[in-house]
């Protein structure tokens, strides 16, 4: 019981950062996906091929490369020294952005092309349709994929221990390897996580309930 309650200081601290990691990481990747998945659907060529290969590249690579490379690649190559808490948000936001932009896309492609039709009878411009019409009823649709990426982008604040971020997992290490003692320390992580992931999928089922999706 001693290691239980004396790991949770370290680990109060860590949920903080992991918070706030994943909630600006995953903003930021939601207005990089809606650019992205947007441009997935445009008829031009380079616009979509811009996109899809960030899609791919992005999707084909594990995070942990991608955390790596932001921290240590981008200083080796360009010179650019990024701080541990930026190199982690713009990890997630660049990696949800990517997983985002096809939910988007998806959610976009699923409207009916009729509703597009029904703008322009209405004198609405593309982008007018797309802004009143489709996008409001695309959102509704990507609101249960997009609680689950905010739920995976949370999970995978853990591999920023790679690059010594404070987070929960880090923290609990922390204390584990001083006391010597692993299954509390571990335990209380799992917990901490469950504590937040748990009640995200509750919300998350109440408000495509009250939203009929």
């Amino acid at each position: 019981m001693e290691h239980y309650i004396g790991v949770l200081p370290y680990l109060l601290e860590g949920i903080q950062l992991t918070l706030l990691i994943t909630v600006i990481g995953v903003l930021i990747g939601f207005v990089i996906g809606a650019f992205t998945g947007i441009a997935r659907l445009s008829k031009n060529k380079l616009i979509y091929g811009i996109a899809t290969v960030y899609v791919e590249v992005i999707r084909g690579t594990p995070i942990l490369v991608q955390i790596l490379f932001i921290y240590f690649g981008l200083s080796d190559l360009f010179g650019i020294d990024l701080d541990k808490i930026t190199a982690s948000i713009i990890a997630i936001a660049v990696n949800a952005g990517a997983y985002i932009a096809e939910i988007v896309r998806g959610a976009v492609h699923s409207i009916n092309k009729g509703q597009k039709e029904a703008g322009r009878s209405l004198g609405l411009t593309s982008s007018q349709t797309m802004l009143y019409i489709i996008w409001p009823q695309a959102f509704k649709r990507m609101i249960p994929p997009l609680g689950n990426q905010f739920i995976i982008s949370l999970k995978d604040t853990s591999l920023f221990s790679a690059i010594a971020v404070g987070e929960v997992l880090y923290l609990g290490r922390q204390y584990a390897s001083a006391t010597f003692t692993y299954f509390e320390p571990y335990a209380m992580v799992g917990i901490f996580y469950l504590a937040i992931t748990i009640p995200s999928m509750i919300i998350l089922r109440m408000v495509e309930r009250r939203l009929d999706v």
